[in-house]
């Protein structure tokens, strides 16, 4: 390494200092003093380790400033026991100029070079440490699959259990002594073993992983966006990118996750826009938005699918259908009184029911014994699956299944549910016997058993519809109908089905002697008893449209509200391309009406103009092809097209230019 002082040399160096006794700098003092180096500029000499390596700060520093910054007078004495030099060089070697001497001296040690220290690694060591990385990294890879932990409560040696990671690593260790004797051996500094590895390992994973996505979508992306909170208690904002990929699959994969300090729309909407210029994606190239039904998602004007929309105008918002039912279904529960109350008793009594293992086993004896007494007077048939034993269920807050679920089984169990509520009323002491006391007599009513059955014949008509939209393949146009057929038949169940129901009311409650009241008595509401007022209603008549209409045409109502929106025209004109439809005449104006009401801006003049005339090859080629037939969802439909070459025929725009720029978004990230 070529570096030391400038020592110029001059046949005559200048005078300084006072004018009776002026001096010159010497060149002799170059070999007496090799740190010294001279500036003609300033005229005075300096200190080259000093000026490398002393810190103008500090204790102690002062003095140095002359050798370092200032330059050094020649006028002072230089020689014999009070030369500065000798004074600046110090007699300690913790002095400043000679901590500075040792570091210049270090670092013109070639043997001390970086280079050459690595070049000291044996091709032997290179390969041990990559054998420990190539194990850490499948032991991350494990343990981020398996969405597991991945560090221990206490990593020590001596602790039994250290963890996921370490633990993997462990048992790789047992079937390979080469590899056990490896990080057995690790230097510290190569074992590969720390948290910061493992966090290092992980980065480069996802962002090979987000590289591979965006190189394999063709599409503008459709996104999902899910708001979270982590165990930390942070909101967190998960972004799921939805899109259709080069082998013309749909999919879904989730891209990132985006830590927000509150959930306004303004908040979240700066969230998605900031990762994804990140990754160098345009907001503007997204044609979807998928979220929850809460305001700051929806809101029309200030929600986040409003903001997004103000940038990109075709990122249609689509709100989850199943989530649309469940909300429809709990809203039409909550908007009739005698609905509240009766799903507030039909929780309490499941709860007292099933508080204890003991009481479960009480029911189940109990079941048992209904069941042998039927079967001894032959009201039961026997077969193989008939006849089960089960418990209560517990309606869920996110499942609507699951509140079909806990009025059947109530039904079904209704006298041992009876039988064991007494039981508990006799033996049980404190609250416990009250409760039950209330929870007997609350189900015992003709009320209660009036709605029970009710609601499970109207959760028998939403629930193949609640089912069908949680399916993972189902279409929408599919949905679309079976909405429409669910609210025909609650339309039928309300026009026909009142008669049914009150004699299979009765009946239940003479089977198992509940009082049933006089229906043509007159029915005052607590509101007119507490005014006085006279009602000429029965109480057929308030159980008949307080409550069974009532019921119904809050469903109804419900149900056209949260399946109306424009989204739902879109999904109907998008709904001519399912090859499920292929028995019906295919409807080319309504692709092109999707095109010119919803994207009309992605189209120029001249590309509808060559859509129309694509489509009526379409018909011919496409629809009346034998394997189209075949073909059962839009999906099957967009892989079909990929594997034979209509693709190339039926694509507007260069398949090949959106293909590079696909793989230019990935390259980039």
């Amino acid at each position: 390494m070529n570096l030391g002082p400038l020592q110029p040399t001059l046949s005559v160096f200048p005078m300084s200092g006072w004018e009776t006794h002026q001096r010159s700098f010497q060149a002799s003092w170059y070999k007496l003093y090799p740190w010294i180096e001279y500036s003609k500029t300033l005229d005075a000499p300096f200190c080259f380790p000093c000026f490398l390596f002393n810190k103008p700060c500090g204790l102690g520093y002062h003095g140095q400033q002359a050798f370092t910054i200032d330059g050094f007078e020649i006028g002072k004495k230089v020689g014999g026991k009070r030369c500065v030099f000798l004074t600046h060089m110090g007699t300690e070697c913790t002095s400043f100029h000679n901590v500075a001497q040792k570091a210049l001296d270090d670092l013109l040690n070639t043997t001390q070079d970086i280079r050459n220290m690595c070049e000291k690694f044996t091709t032997e060591e290179r390969e041990k440490n990559r054998l420990r990385l190539r194990a850490s990294i499948y032991c991350v890879r494990w343990c981020a699959f398996q969405v597991v932990a991945f560090r221990g409560h206490n990593e020590k040696p001596d602790t039994i259990n250290r963890g996921n990671f370490l633990e993997m690593l462990e048992a790789l260790g047992e079937f390979s002594t080469e590899l056990k004797e490896l990080f057995c051996r690790a230097p510290k500094y190569a074992s590969y073993t720390s948290p910061v590895i493992q966090k290092k390992i992980l980065n480069l994973i996802s962002n090979r992983v987000r590289r591979m996505i965006l190189r394999r979508s063709v599409v503008e992306d459709f996104v999902y966006l899910l708001t979270t909170r982590d165990e930390s208690h942070k909101e967190q904002m998960s972004v799921v990118f939805r899109f259709v990929n080069k082998e013309g699959f749909i999919v879904e994969r989730f891209f990132g996750v985006v830590h927000v300090g509150d959930t306004t729309a303004q908040t979240l909407k700066d969230g998605i826009c900031s990762l994804l210029s990140h990754y160098n994606l345009d907001v503007k190239s997204i044609r979807g938005q998928g979220y929850d039904g809460a305001n700051n998602m929806r809101g029309q004007f200030k929600g986040l699918q409003a903001l997004i929309l103000e940038d990109c105008k075709y990122a249609y918002y689509v709100h989850c259908l199943a989530h649309r039912l469940q909300l429809a279904l709990m809203a039409a529960c909550q908007g009739v009184v005698a609905l509240r109350k009766f799903f507030s008793q039909l929780t309490f009594v499941i709860n007292v029911v099933s508080a204890s293992s003991k009481r479960s086993d009480q029911l189940r004896d109990a079941q048992v014994d209904q069941i042998a007494y039927l079967l001894s007077i032959d009201e039961l048939e026997t077969g193989r699956g008939l006849n089960q034993i089960g418990t209560l269920q517990r309606a869920g807050d996110t499942r609507w299944s699951s509140h079909f679920r806990s009025v059947s089984s109530l039904i079904k169990m209704f006298s041992p549910t009876c039988e064991v509520l007494l039981k508990i009323a006799e033996e049980g002491t404190g609250p416990l016997k009250g409760d039950a006391d209330s929870a007997y007599e609350a189900m015992t009513t003709f009320d209660f058993i009036f709605v029970l059955h009710i609601e499970k014949e109207i959760m028998e008509i939403t629930d193949l519809l609640c089912q069908a939209l949680q399916r993972q393949d189902q279409d929408i146009f599919s949905a679309l109908r079976l909405v429409a057929s669910t609210k025909g038949l609650l339309q039928k169940m309300k026009d026909e089905r009142w008669d049914d129901l009150l004699r299979l009311v009765k009946l239940f409650c003479e089977v198992r002697n509940i009082d049933i009241p006089d229906l043509s008595s007159s029915y005052f509401s607590r509101g007119a008893r507490a005014r006085n007022e006279y009602n000429d209603h029965t109480l057929e008549h308030h159980c008949r449209v307080d409550i069974f209409y009532e019921a119904i045409n809050c469903e109804l109502m419900e149900l056209d509200h949260r399946f109306s929106d424009s989204t739902m025209e879109m999904f109907r004109l998008a709904s001519t391309l399912d090859p499920k439809n292929a028995h019906e005449t295919f409807r080319s104006l309504d692709v092109c009406q999707l095109v010119e009401k919803f994207y009309p801006e992605d189209f120029s003049d001249q590309e509808k103009t060559i859509l129309k005339m694509q489509l009526q090859h379409y018909v011919f080629d496409v629809v009346q092809h034998g394997d189209y037939k075949q073909l059962t969802s839009i999906s099957d439909l967009c892989e079909w097209l990929v594997i034979t070459p209509k693709l190339y025929m039926f694509w507007l725009r260069d398949l090949e230019a959106v293909e590079r720029k696909s793989t230019e978004k990935g390259e980039k990230t």
